[in-house]
């Protein structure tokens, strides 16, 4: 985002006594091909009885010739300028085709007038080896000078030196040392030689400590920082002019503000001129000052605005606790690759390797910091339909009362270590637990792939073609027959001990195994052994008699865990009823889980078996711990995790597409949240994981995978939404009557369709049922089934499709009928995309403990819910309607006692509606913003890979706004069209949306209406029936570079939409007046579609 800087500059010359100036030269006035856009520039001169002349010279420089026609004192040169630092790419230029490689010869016409930039030095030694020393195979021109820049400032060691003038090339060369002037100089006499025009260039350097330290390198200065300074342009054909600077060895940039640029140094000092024989004393003062800053998510609060939250959120907290809401917040934050921006696996895949990887770092660092004597766990977790296999999940447990659950921390095994573990000590291993849980080592038994299967499988392939080069078509499938076929088939692939809980849960038991064949031979696939055993062979049991796994009752009261030392004293096993099922006999007394170990890549790899109770877990994990210990072997956990129990804390790290998710464990006070999230942000960043994507048109967006909260107690018993079941209502209503609360936090995707539609976009009847099944909820202090709350709003928080997951407020851990893992107390919050900084997301969970704390205290009880109709996707969608309703929701919250400040969201709108651009004409101001899109789905259709439907994103909208605008006499048009302003209560202020194509896919709504890009705004002057000015927006770069690649930062990503932002091109000529055409349904913004 641009920022506004004030440069000052003061040149003092004192002398000894009254003297006599000749014509003085000054060059300190911006030039006009200055990339940096400067908004104001002052000179002052002393004394001030003097004579100013504004010129230009050859180059187009401006010069100011002072004239002073009285003796003075002193010579005073004071320079004020105020310029807008934005980014952009000093790599986005067109070559000629024919300048694309160097070396390159310039045409004829060119060449001529490029004489004065041409003229070379006599050659000298140490100049002349250099020179020789350059490669001139042919490199692309970028590179070329790329190489060439960088060499020099390696070679140079740069020193300030305060003598006039510039250094020979090769008293440069020969000292291995300049100063700017002198390296620019040098570079120029080099690019001169090498056949390429080049001039040297004074001008002003301006550099802005970074809000954040880069991981990779230097980040530049610690402050602010400006100077004069000199550097290099080289013209390149379709190019132009390309800066240089050879002292940091980087090509010029927003920073780099030319003064002077001419063929020779002398013709581009700052000050030159005669003055009469004298002593003189000399000083140079210069400063630079921001002045204004667009809110930014680099640096989105001032250390005041930051302790000021702080305070509001302990204060909520003391309220929080006086009123006993005993709520916590969790979340699910989302993290994509910092290297690699266009991978598959950081965009659409849900899998891939480097996101195994990075996870397990950032899995690492948390654990050190949270649980570092914590349970690891590295099992499996969703699956979803068409993937093969269920995704992995790297989790942690720790148990709340601090005791450790595992002491060494040397005996986790690494996944990319190879240990060496194999077959047989996955068997010793086995028998070691056994005897340590007090169960004969006969039960345990080894486990085959079965060889059956995969000769049959062998026998259908082609005749021309092995098993351990199959040629399938299927990946997964190509990989198994390979592999089984390369360990054979006969191999032990792992060890099996059956192993359950009695029925009464106090004793450990443990029995053989009747299979249909002579050895357990696994189910064909690729998931850990524990997945493929074979428990359709078991024999029959009666469902009646089944020995089911029930999930204990989180509402229950749980007992303090015990001891680790109660956790080793294992008690008697149960007795072992060997007996032999027979035919049609319902075999209820046999072992039906199973305790495994597998060496996969030279790991030993352990498959918890699935049970009720937590204490019989850590029993288990202690056991393994200790065999672990005496075998000296480093082990890793999977299978089960330990059933759900609020006496353990847990986070877990998981793949989605396009991005990696951290469930973070629960904070109950603020605190403790500031802690975990700016924690978790700096970790992951130290992982090369970030929170922020740029689109290929760099238009900054979050990860794209949400950053859900979650709300609910330490417990369900102490959630505050089964207490208080008006809560909910409350909080789902306000976000009803307040769409900005579920706009200006949400991704881009929005809508019917999208991962969290309001209540009002999935049906036309949402609201009248909602409101009935509100006037059924139990008021503060009534008596409430913790089930209620589910049964009257299940069917009414889904989507279109009336799938209850995908809802602003997803309910399925509240009080779920399916089960005790659905009867969590909690609440999920899905309309909230990843914010790039984490204070950022502290200041939206301030803002709802602040909701939450209110409500509890105030329940919100509107006599009728609005119906917003067309307006939620009109008014609703453009940036000034969602500050405006938000600026309500901060009044609102002033009165109840919660002092937020809209500014703590300005960083939050700004990323959410991007400035485009603005203009001025005429007192008459112009800004441009991105505003919302709904992006819808469409019907279904069939492909090769399947039924599909895709996503209309061909449509975007932009939000206009006019500024001392006098409507009986000024239109505003887009391409041609008068845009629809509707006033906002100030005088001259009107805004308005426009609704346009942007690109032309084959599959959208309406896919005969062509992209309308460029947008033409025209500023019409009814009077006159000219356009006073304009400007012009593209959806894609205007000079046809075609990006094949994401933006590397976000100073790649500004400069690409600054291109794209035109402050000319108007129509021209006269005009006709179009008549203003205001749609029923959408009056606020004008549809380009329907003209």
């Amino acid at each position: 985002m641009s920022i506004h800087v004030a440069l000052h500059h003061v040149t003092h010359y004192r002398y000894d006594r009254a003297v006599e100036l000749g014509p003085q030269i000054v060059r300190l006035r911006p030039a006009a091909h200055s990339r940096t856009r400067i908004l104001s520039y002052a000179l002052k001169v002393s004394p001030e009885q003097h004579f100013i002349n504004w010129q230009q010279d050859p180059q187009g420089n401006y010069l100011a010739r002072l004239v002073f026609p009285e003796k003075t004192n002193e010579l005073r040169i004071e320079v004020d300028l105020l310029a807008e630092m934005a980014v952009f790419n000093p790599f986005d230029f067109f070559l000629e085709p024919y300048a694309e490689k160097i070396p390159f010869s310039y045409a004829a016409d060119e060449r001529k007038e490029l004489a004065p930039y041409l003229e070379t030095l006599p050659l000298t030694p140490k100049f002349k080896a250099y020179l020789d020393a350059i490669d001139r195979t042919p490199l692309p021109a970028v590179d070329f000078l790329v190489a060439l820049n960088q060499r020099l400032s390696e070679d140079i060691g740069y020193l300030i030196r305060m003598e006039p003038g510039v250094q020979t090339p090769e008293h440069t060369l020969e000292h291995a040392s300049g100063s700017c002037r002198d390296s620019a100089w040098l570079l120029v006499q080099l690019l001169r030689n090498l056949g390429l025009a080049a001039r040297f260039v004074s001008g002003y350097l301006i550099q802005l400590t970074a809000d954040v330290k880069s991981l990779d390198g230097p980040s530049g200065t610690e402050v602010d920082f400006t100077d004069l300074h000199a550097w290099c342009e080289v013209y390149l054909p379709g190019a132009g002019w390309i800066g240089l600077d050879a002292t940091s060895g980087l090509f010029a940039g927003e920073g780099h503000i030319p003064l002077a640029c001419s063929p020779d140094p002398s013709s581009a000092a700052p000050i030159s001129g005669l003055v009469e024989p004298c002593e003189c004393e000399f000083s140079h003062e210069m400063s630079v000052e921001r002045i204004w800053e667009a809110p930014r998510v680099t640096k989105p609060y001032t250390d005041e605005q930051w302790l000021a939250i702080q305070a509001l959120g302990r204060q909520i907290d003391a309220d929080l606790l006086v009123d006993d809401v005993r709520l916590t917040m969790g979340g699910e934050p989302t993290f994509v690759s910092i290297d690699d921006p266009d991978g598959a696996e950081w965009n659409t895949a849900a899998l891939g390797p480097a996101k195994r990887r990075l996870s397990a770092e950032l899995f690492q660092r948390m654990r050190t910091h949270y649980a570092p004597q914590g349970l690891v766990h590295f099992g499996q977790g969703k699956w979803y339909p068409g993937e093969q296999l269920p995704r992995w999940s790297l989790n942690c447990y720790w148990r709340r009362d601090g005791v450790p659950i595992w002491h060494n921390n040397a005996l986790i095994a690494d996944e990319q270590q190879d240990y060496g573990a194999d077959g047989e000590l996955a068997g010793r291993f086995l028998a070691s637990v056994a005897e340590r849980l007090k169960l004969p080592t006969r039960f345990v038994f080894p486990a085959y792939e079965d060889n059956f299967y995969y000769l049959w499988r062998e026998g259908t392939l082609p005749s021309n073609v092995s098993a351990e080069d199959s040629r399938l078509e299927e990946p997964l499938e190509r990989a198994r027959l390979r592999k089984v076929f390369s360990q054979g088939l006969n191999k032990v692939i792992g060890q099996v001990l059956p192993l359950a809980r009695t029925a009464k849960g106090d004793q450990w038991q443990s029995g053989r195994w009747y299979l249909r064949d002579e050895h357990c031979r696994l189910v064909p696939g690729d998931s850990p052994l524990g997945y493929r055993l074979p428990l359709g062979s078991q024999p029959w049991v009666k469902a009646a008699e089944y020995p089911f796994i029930h999930p204990q009752d989180p509402n229950q009261d749980f007992p303090e865990l015990p001891e680790t030392a109660q956790l080793n004293s294992h008690g008697e096993p149960a007795t072992t009823d060997e007996r032999v099922p027979k035919i049609d006999e319902s075999a209820d007394w046999l072992t039906r889980t199973a305790f495994c170990a597998e060496a996969r890549e030279g790991r030993l790899y352990l498959f918890m078996p699935p049970l009720e109770r937590v204490e019989d877990y850590l029993e288990l994990v202690a056991a393994i711990e200790a065999t672990a210990e005496e075998l000296h072997c480093p082990v890793l956990l999977e299978g089960y995790e330990p059933p759900s129990d609020p006496r353990l804390s847990n986070f877990r790290i998981t793949p989605d597409p396009g991005v990696i998710e951290v469930n973070v464990q629960p904070s109950a006070t603020w605190d403790e949240l500031v802690e975990r999230t700016e924690f978790l942000y700096e970790e992951a960043r130290q992982t090369r994981l970030t929170t922020e994507k740029f689109m290929i048109d760099g238009r900054h967006t979050g990860t794209g995978g949400g950053n859900h909260f979650v709300l609910g107690g330490a417990t369900p018993a102490d959630s505050p939404f089964l207490r208080r079941p008006d809560l909910l209502r409350s909080l789902i209503g306000y976000w009803h009557n307040h769409p900005s609360l579920s706009y200006l936090f949400s991704g881009l995707f929005i809508g019917p369709t999208s991962q969290a539609p309001r209540v009002d976009e999935a049906r036309n009847d949402a609201l009248y049922e909602l409101e009935i099944a509100f006037a059924q909820m139990p008021e503060p202090g009534e008596e409430c089934a913790p089930w209620l709350v589910d049964r009257l709003l299940r069917n009414l928080l889904i989507d279109v499709t009336g799938n209850t997951h995908r809802a602003e407020f997803c309910i399925d851990k509240l009080y779920s009928p399916d089960g005790a893992t659905g009867r969590l107390g909690l609440l999920e919050l899905r309309a909230f995309e990843m914010p790039p900084h984490a204070r950022m997301s502290l200041a939206q969970q301030l803002l709802l403990r602040a909701l939450v704390a209110r409500f509890w205290r105030e329940p919100y009880a509107p006599p009728k819910l609005a119906r917003w109709g067309t307006e939620l996707h009109d008014r609703f969608l453009l940036p000034h309607f969602i500050e405006q309703d938000f600026a309500d929701v901060i009044v609102e919250l002033n009165n109840a006692g919660y002092p937020l400040r809209a500014e703590w969201f300005a960083a939050h709108l700004e990323f959410r509606f991007p400035k485009v651009g603005d203009y001025a004409v005429n007192g008459i101001e112009l800004e441009l913003r991105q505003a919302l899109e709904p992006w819808h789905v469409l019907g279904e259709e069939g492909t090769a890979g399947g039924t599909v439907r895709y996503v209309d994103s061909s449509l975007e909208r932009l939000q206009v706004k006019l500024k001392g605008l006098p409507p009986q006499r000024y239109l505003l048009t887009c391409n041609g069209i008068a845009v629809p302003l509707h006033p906002t209560g100030r005088v001259g202020e009107f805004v308005a949306g426009v609704r346009y194509r942007a690109w032309q896919p084959a599959n959208c709504l309406q896919p005969t209406i062509p992209v309308h890009a460029p947008l033409v705004f025209d500023l019409l002057d009814t009077w006159m029936g000219r356009s006073l000015g304009g400007c012009q927006y593209h959806v894609a770069h205007p000079g046809g570079r075609n990006y094949e690649t994401l933006p590397v930062n976000a100073n790649e990503a500004e400069s690409r939409r600054m291109a794209r932002f035109f402050r000319v091109g108007h129509t021209p000529g006269k005009l006709p007046i179009p008549n203003v055409e205001i749609s029923d349904e959408l009056p606020m913004t004008i549809d380009l579609r329907r003209f």
